[in-house]
């Protein structure tokens, strides 16, 4: 399980990768979105990956068993898909802006834009 989820950590990275190398804004934003995805899923992997075994602690136990999966990239993973939720829509809407004020999407004429503008 966990060198599957480390080839899907890779492919989504790579794919990340080539799309922040775009021009286009909007693709760039969409790499953005995949390589948070695959943090998120590496953190998970990272954390351990066990089949039918609940993140809790048995009763008169007073720590995890082992094998018990950890709980804590769980909760790191629902803190980062909310502040990554935050940070592509705070992008998007920058992305949007900068169309509707430079009339592209293009990174390069949009700087070039701004240039002839300042």
């Amino acid at each position: 399980m966990e060198t599957t989820l480390a080839i899907l950590v890779g492919i989504l990275t790579a794919a990340g990768i080539y799309l922040l190398l775009r021009r286009s804004m909007l693709r760039m934003l969409f790499g953005l979105i995949l390589i948070s995805n695959a943090v998120n899923i590496l953190i998970l992997t990272a954390g351990g990956v066990r089949r039918g075994a609940p993140p809790l602690v048995e009763a008169g136990n007073v720590a995890l068993g082992a094998g018990a999966a950890n709980p804590l990239p769980q909760a790191l993973i629902l803190t980062a898909i909310v502040i990554g939720f935050g940070l592509i829509a705070f992008a998007l809407v920058l992305v949007y802006r900068t169309y509707t004020a430079l009339g592209t999407m293009d990174a390069d004429i949009a700087a070039e834009k701004r240039g002839e503008a300042a």
